[in-house]
């Protein structure tokens, strides 16, 4: 180990003690930063000479061990899924920021593998302001040989639940470098094998992030082995032409295995990297507006196509014909389907259903269609986004007291309000909450539930227009707690967005906090489009665009508000941030809000 590495650990977000090096730039702290992620079954010291033969003496660098690997604990080769890891690296630039002081702009990340793949996700998913990345044969498609496999360990895993995958991976498939074969077969830190869920985890979200690559703005350079046995290249190829990035170039080096990094030529890839680097850095971070996405981008065409008329008599129109007249037909039996029908899938009837997650029917039948219903991808994603608001609102909740400021809670279109009243701590209620929602239903059913629950004196529920900048001036009590959740997905327009976002802006003074929700990416969004019916005017025209991260994050930003803190489902659907008002608060969170809940240790 270099005399200078030191060795740590920072606390994820589920307590998971996490391993990690750090060496310092060689003229003290330049603000500068490489991390590196390592492959899949590896770990930090075998990444470490990356750092050296670069020779980029004035960035300090860091590398962790993934959960599973080295000398991070948990069971080798596994994780609770892809989207903890994700997290885990986001909870690790934070550490940095937090412990080192080094900011996202002034880091460059340089991944390789299955390390890419989950840094590509970090990227499309959290929409970090990093410098730029560099991404080393990205394992968005790894060569399983065996006919059927993925379909086949998808069968297994329903059957037996979680299991492990030994590699077929040997050292001379890696590299030709003897000693970094040698290395690699007599390292006791390698994990040979992985988690059936890692590794089905880690394809689905491959295949996400190659569809969703404009979403991706960040600098990038991609570096593509031309003789790879581990994974496929075509995958890479079609994520570089789809990235949305303004400042983006690949490399392919012929006759190279698949540790690009680690091959017996890879000075030619240095020679590349270190170029790259110097001019990413050469200039202040620029960040792409991406605002006006609604009127010309990938988004768009794609809500424009599902938005088109089908011909009835074309293959695809009669097959969604059959499937609205299925739908319909269901709907006679069961009970979530009725709700959806009538008062429109995206209703606070239906989501107030849906959160319940009680399959009913008029007969057995229709329970059964009713629970096939309520484990759609997305409903299971409706839950998980309640699940985290109700996080994101303890977490608001007592950085406020921490500041000993009261806790008014201003909600714009809480549907039922089912979420916000589960979330509110038994303990300790806030002083107040408002809540709104444009239709009269959602507004009576919602004090009902207030009723229910005793909490009259602590909660009003009225009916209110979210967009109209006037009701949201003169609020007394002033919020300091801003939640809008599930309206924003619904309209594709973003100055109509801003009228709410501006709303919350002028109601809530610096040092308060905002939660909003987001959908980057939806599985269903023809069946949706095609199918669905809306509260609007019940016909199927339900048709969302899907708004990046970045796209939403910035809108936030435009009404002075700066996300310190974000959660995601496993399958990437809906987002729950939050955000504070002022960017002079967001810089005091990070300098100190966020330290003491980083529990670091090791040090």
């Amino acid at each position: 180990m270099n005399q200078s590495e030191t060795t740590h650990h920072f606390t994820a977000s589920d307590g998971t003690q996490i391993f990690y090096r750090h060496r310092p730039a060689a003229n003290g702290n330049t603000g500068r930063a490489i991390v590196l992620l390592h492959r899949g079954h590896e770990h930090s010291e075998r990444m470490m000479y990356v750092h050296e033969e670069l020779r980029l003496s004035e960035f300090a660098c860091f590398a962790w061990d993934a959960r599973g690997h080295g000398y991070t604990t948990g069971e080798r080769g596994d994780s609770p899924s892809v989207a903890t890891t994700i997290d885990d690296l986001d909870q690790f630039i934070k550490h940095i920021q937090h412990e080192h002081g080094i900011t996202p702009e002034n880091i460059c990340l340089i991944v390789q593998s299955v390390g890419a793949v989950i840094a590509a996700g970090w990227l499309n998913d959290y929409a970090p302001k990093i410098r730029c990345a560099i991404l080393a044969a990205p394992a968005f498609k790894v060569k399983l040989y065996v006919p059927f496999a993925r379909p086949a360990l998808r069968l297994a895993q329903k059957w037996r639940g979680n299991f492990f995958v030994k590699s077929y991976v040997k050292a001379h498939y890696l590299t030709h470098d003897i000693a970094r074969q040698h290395s690699y077969n007599h390292d006791s830190l390698i994990a040979p094998a992985i988690s059936v869920r890692v590794l089905l985890g880690l394809y689905d979200l491959a295949s996400r992030l190659v569809r969703n690559a404009h979403q991706i703005t960040t600098p990038i350079q991609m570096l593509i082995s031309g003789s790879d046995f581990v994974v496929h290249a075509a995958p890479q190829h079609e994520f570089y032409n789809r990235l949305g990035s303004h400042i983006k170039e690949r490399h392919v080096f012929k006759g190279f295995y698949h540790d690009t990094l680690g091959e017996k030529q890879r000075e030619d890839v240095f020679v590349q990297m270190r170029r790259f680097i110097e001019q990413c850095f050469a200039e202040p971070l620029k960040i792409i507006d991406v605002t006006q996405n609604h009127l010309s981008s990938y988004s768009r065409y794609q809500a424009d196509k599902f938005a088109t008329p089908l011909s009835c008599c074309s293959p695809r129109g009669m097959y969604w014909a059959m499937t609205r007249a299925a739908i319909r037909f269901g709907a006679k039996y069961s009970e979530g389907l009725r709700i959806g029908c009538e008062r429109g899938f995206d209703s606070g009837s239906t989501l107030d259903y849906i959160y319940q997650n009680q399959a009913n029917g008029k007969n057995e039948f229709g329970t059964f269609i009713d629970r096939i219903y309520l484990n759609a991808v997305g409903w299971r994603g409706i839950r998980q986004r309640k699940n985290h608001l109700k996080q994101a609102i303890h977490v608001a909740c007592d950085k406020l007291t921490a500041a000993r400021k009261k806790i008014h809670i201003l909600d714009i279109a809480a549907g039922h309000g089912r979420y916000v009243l589960d979330a509110l701590p038994s303990e300790k209620l806030p002083e107040s909450v408002r809540l709104r929602d444009y239709s009269s239903i959602n507004v009576a059913a919602g004090q009902a539930m207030i009723a229910e629950r005793g909490l009259e004196n602590v909660v009003t529920f009225e009916q209110v227009d979210a967009f109209n900048l006037e009701n949201y001036k003169k609020l007394k009590p002033r919020p300091t707690l801003g939640i809008v959740s599930g309206l924003h997905e619904l309209f594709s327009d973003n100055d109509l967005i801003l009228q709410s976002l501006k709303g919350f802006g002028e109601a809530i003074s610096k040092g308060g906090y905002l939660i909003y929700t987001n959908q980057p990416h939806h599985p269903q969004q023809e069946l949706i489009a095609r199918a669905l019916t809306s509260h609007k005017d019940g016909k199927p025209n339900w048709v969302m665009r899907c708004r990046s991260q970045q796209e939403m994050d910035e809108l936030v930003e435009k009404a002075g508000f700066y996300k310190i803190q974000q959660w995601i489902d496993d399958d990437g659907i809906f987002t729950v941030s939050l955000a504070v008002k002022g960017a002079e608060a967001s810089i005091l969170h990070e300098d100190s809000g966020t330290l003491n809940e980083d529990n670091v240790s090791g040090k």
